[in-house]
């Protein structure tokens, strides 16, 4: 399916006509439409080895309003300025940032769904390859489910602002486009191909690669995630890990700065642990180290979320 727009500013231009289409079959599925929002807060403490530390808060917000059982409109706002950036720094002048960075219509069905507007980019907890999860692409993804609880997906679109200010400006951008089942084509000259296997029903062991087809770069990451529990006085603690080795060429190029948290090329590693505070209240805490070549980083802090 071929979509695109050009020198459109303002995205409600093709996503309200599509909400009056969705809107004609509403009296047969659902009689009123139905608004639902999520809203989550991070604060953390961030501290690099090449600059000074940060104490940092996010806030991320999910509204979405069911049109009918099938049709929704949803949207997303995030503090942040680009587009693998989405916190802000406390106590500076120029970083108080919100943005909306998504405006997309969804369809949804048994045997899959579909989007269209300023979408997703939609990796997964696993991946550590693929694009911000607080990133977007101007397209449209169909997801098509299969047998065994396959499925595959494809988006085709237009990337290029990294500024999370320009989300909404559409036109001019790269062509983008992406197949995945158990392979995956990337942003421009680029392919993808990942690995997942699972040991058991707490941990998975991965390997993905991006290999840029115009040119001998690459970036490779092998690693595992999953869960242990923590025992003391006589309880039992649930504990998620999260860690991974990767390496990226140096003229991987462009694509590497729109990965989740992007830190620098070369040789690095991940370790991440995190855990429930309370689930009455839905807060959960975290803490992780990062090194790449000489670069380290330390992450903790808390995260509170709150839906209606």
């Amino acid at each position: 399916m071929l979509f695109r727009v050009k020198q459109v500013r303002n995205p409600f231009l093709f996503i309200l006509p599509l909400i009056a289409i969705a809107g004609t079959n509403a009296h047969a599925e659902q009689i009123a439409p139905t608004f639902s929002q999520k809203l989550d807060i991070q604060v953390r403490y961030d501290n690099r080895s090449n600059r000074p530390s940060r104490e940092q808060y996010r806030l991320r917000y999910y509204p979405s309003l069911a049109i009918t059982s099938a049709w929704s409109v949803n949207s997303f706002v995030v503090t942040g300025d680009d587009f693998s950036s989405s916190h802000n720094t406390f106590g500076s002048d120029n970083t108080d940032y919100l943005y909306a960075r998504r405006l997309y219509l969804r369809h949804e069905s048994e045997s899959g769904k579909t989007e269209l507007g300023i979408i997703p980019t939609y990796k997964g907890r696993v991946s550590s390859t693929g694009l911000s999860k607080d990133g977007w692409i101007t397209g449209v993804r169909h997801v098509k489910q299969l047998q065994n609880d396959t499925a595959i997906e494809i988006v085709f679109g237009q990337l290029v602002n990294a500024e999370a200010s320009e989300a909404f400006n559409i036109g001019g951008e790269d062509e983008y486009f992406e197949i995945e089942y158990s392979a995956k084509m990337g942003q421009r000259h680029s392919y993808e191909a990942s690995f997942g296997l699972r040991i058991n029903e707490q941990d998975t062991a991965f390997i993905e690669l991006v290999q840029r087809t115009d040119e001998s770069a690459a970036k490779v990451v092998v690693g595992t995630s999953g869960e242990f529990a923590a025992s003391a006085f006589n309880t039992s603690y649930p504990i998620e890990y999260f860690a991974y080795y990767s390496y990226i060429d140096s003229s991987f190029g462009e694509r590497a700065e729109l990965i989740e948290d992007f830190l620098g090329t070369g040789h690095g590693g991940s370790l991440e642990f995190s855990g429930v505070l309370s689930e009455k209240h839905d807060v959960e805490w975290f803490i992780r180290a990062d090194v790449v070549d000489s670069v380290s980083r330390l992450l903790a802090g808390v995260k509170l979320s709150f839906e209606s």
